[in-house]
């Protein structure tokens, strides 16, 4: 029975699958839409990395141009910026260089005070060039000039604290005022280590001594002006009159020296220490802030101590020194006052 009634279900089936006028259905297939942009595509814009530019002028010494450039460069790479250098530059240049954030200059002034009046946008620095006032976009290091009171005021307290029996001089230039200026700071400086300083021993001078050698004295003669230190034990020479021969008369003499530089090797074993003003360091210190758009800095020159004899300068008397070096910078100690 459950067959036959089956196969009736199933003759009905065909028989309507042959009915006129019925069709199979078809499924329907979706066209897919495209849609016209009316524009046409926008190309990428291209970033321009910014741009650290270092002025010097082409004839500086070979040694300090390449010193300059590579500290900059350094800088600029690290700050993910690119860099140049050039000898001139214009307020054409400063307003139309694309991406330029930060200038670095050294003298001769390139004329910086319009440059940054040209360039609102972008941070100046002006190295060691004096007569500059700092603005927003405009920072100084050293423009009042080399720090020689705290130079000499250092050289001071370092030849009383080596001299046993507070010995000490200093040669300066004749009608200078800032080698003036170097006398006072230098016997602040001896007064600052030892108090009175009395000798304990003849003779008994008037310590320290101060040596003045006129301006127009050609420098083969400034040994003849040493002579009056030859009973000395330490001496200090203003940068300016520290010519060679002046410097081995005192060395011949075993007379110790303080001065910036160390001019002869054949000079080292009585070469206490170098006092050299040093803006490498002022360089790095304040980059950071000129990238970052922050100016108006004025900074005086540091001051670092290179050419240490370790034989006359112990490693805890130079923590001593270093602790005084810090305390002048830092504006703790006036050396053009009595302490």
């Amino acid at each position: 029975m459950r067959i036959r009634i089956a196969s009736i279900f199933l003759l009905i089936l065909l028989a309507a699958c042959t009915i006129p006028g019925r069709s199979t259905p078809t499924p329907a297939t979706t066209e897919p839409t495209v849609s016209l942009s009316t524009t046409s595509p926008t190309p990428e814009s291209t970033t321009v990395s910014p741009l650290t530019i270092l002025v010097i002028p082409a004839d500086m010494p070979s040694d300090q141009s390449s010193l300059y450039q590579s500290t900059v460069y350094d800088l600029a790479q690290q700050a993910g910026m690119r860099f140049q250098v050039r000898n001139v530059l214009t307020a054409s240049d400063v307003s139309t260089e694309p991406g330029l954030k930060v200038v670095i200059a050294l003298p001769p002034d390139p004329g910086l005070t319009g440059l940054a009046a040209a360039a609102p946008q972008v941070q100046f620095l002006g190295v060691s060039i004096p007569g500059l006032t700092a603005a927003a976009n405009l920072s100084l290091i050293g423009s009042s000039g080399k720090p020689v009171a705290q130079q000499a005021f250092l050289a001071g307290y370092i030849a009383a604290m080596l001299s046993p029996d507070y010995r000490v001089g200093i040669l300066t230039q004749e009608d200078n005022p800032s080698a003036l200026a170097a006398e006072a700071a230098f016997i602040n400086g001896v007064h600052f280590y030892c108090g009175l300083c009395n000798p304990a021993f003849a003779p008994f001078y008037g310590y320290p001594l101060h040596i003045e050698i006129p301006a127009n004295t050609p420098e083969g003669q400034y040994p003849a002006y040493a002579n009056g230190l030859a009973r000395y034990e330490v001496a200090f020479v203003y940068p300016d009159i520290a010519a060679p021969d002046l410097l081995d008369y005192l060395y011949q003499k075993d007379i110790k020296i303080i001065s910036e530089s160390l001019p002869l090797e054949d000079l080292r074993p009585d070469w206490i220490v170098s006092i050299q003003p040093e803006v490498i360091s002022a360089i790095q210190k304040i980059f950071p802030d000129l990238a970052a758009g922050r100016g108006g800095q004025d900074l005086s020159t540091p001051l670092l101590l290179t050419d240490i004899n370790p034989d006359l300068l112990s490693e805890g008397k130079q923590r001593l020194v270093e602790e005084v070096l810090s305390d002048l910078q830092a504006g703790f100690i006036d050396p053009g006052a009595n302490p």
